[in-house]
């Protein structure tokens, strides 16, 4: 009864998803009709209750859909097998393959042989959920009380895991279920096929063979015969009509397989980059949550100080340089034609560049840290173990190089080797303790910031998009010499502008002049990349909708070209004098690491890992995946800017400190919404990983009763005759 009411109220999922939606900006809405209910600080209402009500509706909501689910594929379950079998499996034999066939016969020479039907156990699941109830508070202000809200926070989390560990428990459960229907209709034909008074005579068979064996001879068909399907060409026709409501996207181009033991590795590697992308991630949405409730804890290992440089240091060193890695040692080879030099030394590289990330994360959050220097917490004993895997890996990629097959080096070579280079003379510099005190170390942390995502990040994954871009869509990259020209350039001008960071410091007038004429200079490897790009895209923009990893690639080049241009206007006196020091240059930031270097890593993941595993990734998680994580980006960046040049102006007429602080609550809390949407496309991400890493074998009745006549053949005649 309960059932068909749910069933009843929400028949529709596109009325559960409009529900579910209004639910969930309810508060919202409520916050814009009075600005007095929004305090992000503990001396006022937070309204907490409100948000984390909206939390538990979506929950509720989750389970209900989970509960439809159930309930269609027990029906579907119910009406199968009220189906009348004899139609099916005559179905089935109207379109044996030739090979089929023969084992029919086989079976007709041996008919006095009975086939044994193997039972198997069916696994179900049960979960229970157990919902405390409470009594109800006795003061109206109790949900603003910082020990309730850390409560309520603390409960929930492991609710929401749970609820996730739920939905995977009881999709796996519906796939066993449906495999084990399968298996046991396999049976069945099996069975059934076993009475010859249910097959066709021989010369049935041997027609229908010939029907499936059948191939078109040039002027066969012609419009002046008569339209008789005596060869078997239309199969399977139904009227039945299957409406779409997704696109489907076209699987890849089959390739050889590379060697296994460097399949082994890359996987290894993009799967430690996506695992420290969660937690890099997660740490970054409890820092935004304390945004909002700021004394959510009192220990000193969860500061905001110190959990921040965690969140940075993780998502940097951590997911971008171990992802890039990870395609790096699949691209140099295949661009070089060639093996990779030493598969040990690439293990022994991602050995290092874990285990430094790993007790790096922990002595910042111990207090152990280089504190001078942003992006750079970590101390540089534990960073030189991190070094010293990236110097593998240029030495490994110069080795394997050295030993292509092909005449010219590909210009993803050229970026690839390069970016390494860079960033290990960056990171030298960087980390030895020395010259680093007073104005020195401003002028190095100015080099450092800019050199190691100009020269690293963005060097590396130009290098990148060359190989990946053009693969993906089966033609050749549009112009070498723009590319050969965006290299030269960038190394040329991105080089010198790192100090526009610290314009009307204390650093000399001409070196602040000239990052600002290097930051202008960049709009030529800018545009001579980003055209060679837009135009090798150019007549093959369908394809984008039917890929998984082009719309990401070309999110990627869009905050490519926009992000640089960004940098580009920030870096003049008159805008650094507003900009700078406010939340606008943190979504600057996002549009580079996130929005260029990570959409982009994610493509390249899309695009790599199918050809490694040959499997696909559910084509609703990717999707999932690309409008939560674009979507959650806009709603980060966009108010930030609109706020951080708010904060800006404020300053410039004198306004106190705090009323800037008070006025950014609005655009916080959106920096909070969209932060959740993309912490959440990386849960999805983690799924999508998973399922092309974890292979599922959907059951072929068909290909499974022949399995097990087979079987039985090979058993009776293995049988010794008396």
């Amino acid at each position: 009864m309960i059932f068909k009411t749910i069933n009843r109220l929400f028949k529709s999922k596109l009325q559960l998803v409009i529900i579910t939606l209004c639910l969930f900006f309810q508060p919202f809405i409520g916050f814009s009709q009075n600005d007095t209910d929004i305090s992000f600080f503990p001396n006022k209402s937070i309204q907490f209750i409100d948000l984390l009500i909206t939390v538990v509706l979506i929950t509720v909501a989750s389970i209900v859909v989970l509960l439809l689910k159930l309930i269609s594929n027990t029906n579907k379950t119910a009406n199968d097998q009220t189906e009348h079998q004899k139609s099916k499996f005559k179905e089935y034999i109207t379109n044996l393959n030739a090979a089929e066939i023969d084992v029919i016969k086989s079976k007709r020479s041996n008919s006095n042989k009975r086939l044994s039907v193997v039972i198997i156990g069916l696994l179900y699941l049960s979960p229970q959920i157990i919902f405390a109830q409470t009594g109800p508070a006795k003061r109206e202000d109790i949900f603003s009380e910082p020990g309730i809200v850390i409560t309520l926070v603390l409960i929930f989390i492991p609710l929401f895991f749970a609820l996730i560990y739920l939905v995977s428990k009881v999709t796996t459960s519906f796939r066993n279920y449906n495999n084990f229907q399968k298996l046991k209709e396999a049976e069945a034909f099996a069975e059934f096929i076993s009475d010859d008074e249910n097959l066709p005579s021989d010369t049935e068979l041997e027609e229908i063979k010939q029907k499936s064996t059948f191939e078109v001879v040039p002027n066969e068909i012609s419009a002046g015969k008569k339209s008789h399907d005596s060869k078997g060409l239309l199969k399977n026709v139904t009227s039945e009509t299957n409406y779409r409501f997704f696109a489907t996207k076209r699987p890849p181009i089959k390739r050889p397989k590379i060697d296994p033991a460097l399949t082994k590795l890359v996987l290894w590697f993009l799967g430690t980059a996506v695992f420290w992308l969660f937690v890099g991630s997660s740490v970054g949405e409890y820092v935004g949550i304390k945004f909002i409730v700021p004394d959510a804890d009192t220990y000193s290992w969860l500061s905001i100080g110190r959990l921040r440089a965690v969140h940075t240091n993780l998502v940097f060193w951590a997911w971008a340089t171990i992802g890039i890695m990870g395609l790096g040692y699949y691209i140099v080879p295949m661009v070089s034609n060639a093996p990779l030099n030493s598969i040990k030394n690439g293990w022994i590289a991602l050995i290092c560049v874990n285990f430094a990330m790993f007790v790096g994360a922990i002595t910042i959050m111990a207090g152990i840290n280089n504190g001078g220097g942003e992006y750079r917490e970590i101390i540089w004993p534990i960073m030189a173990i991190w070094a010293v895997g990236l110097l593998l890996t240029v030495i490994n990629f110069i080795k394997t190089i050295a030993k292509r097959t092909t005449t010219e080096i590909y210009i993803s070579n050229w970026f690839i080797v390069a970016s390494y280079i860079f960033i290990l003379i960056v990171a030298f510099i960087a980390y030895i303790p020395m010259g680093q005190d007073g104005i020195g170390e401003t002028i190095v942390q100015g080099y450092y910031m800019h050199q190691a995502v100009g020269m690293w990040f963005m060097f590396s994954m130009l290098g990148v998009l060359y190989y990946l871009l053009p693969q993906q869509l089966n033609k050749p990259i549009y112009s070498y010499s723009l590319g050969v020209l965006a290299f030269w350039s960038q190394i040329l001008f991105y080089t010198v502008i790192g100090t526009h960071h610290f314009v009307f410091s204390a650093l000399p007038w001409w070196l602040q002049t000239v990052a600002i004429v290097g930051s202008v200079g960049m709009l030529i490897p800018v545009v001579a990349g980003t055209t060679n790009y837009i135009m090798t895209l150019r007549g093959s923009w369908s394809k984008v909708s039917n890929s998984y990893s082009l719309p990401f690639f070309f999110v990627g080049i869009i905050y490519y070209f926009t992000g640089s241009f960004q940098g580009t206007a920030e870096a003049f006196r008159s805008t650094n004098l507003i900009w700078h020091f406010t939340d606008f240059t943190i979504a600057h930031s996002h549009i580079t690491m996130y929005g260029i270097i990570t959409f982009l890593l994610f493509g390249g993941i899309y695009a790599i890992v199918p050809r490694l595993t040959g499997k696909e990734p559910p084509q609703l998680g990717v999707g999932a995946h690309f409008w939560l994580a674009l979507i959650g980006l806009q709603f980060y960046t966009i108010p930030l800017m609109i706020g951080g040049t708010l904060k800006g102006l404020m300053w410039a007429e004198g306004a106190p400190f705090i009323d800037s602080v008070v006025m950014m609550g609005p655009y916080w809390l959106w920096r909070a919404i969209g932060g959740t949407l993309m912490w959440l496309s990386h849960i999805v991400l983690v799924y999508n990983m998973y399922k092309m890493l974890q292979p599922t074998v959907d059951v072929d009745v068909k290909e499974k009763a022949f399995e097990i006549i087979n079987q039985n053949l090979e058993t009776n005649l293995a049988e010794p005759k008396i």
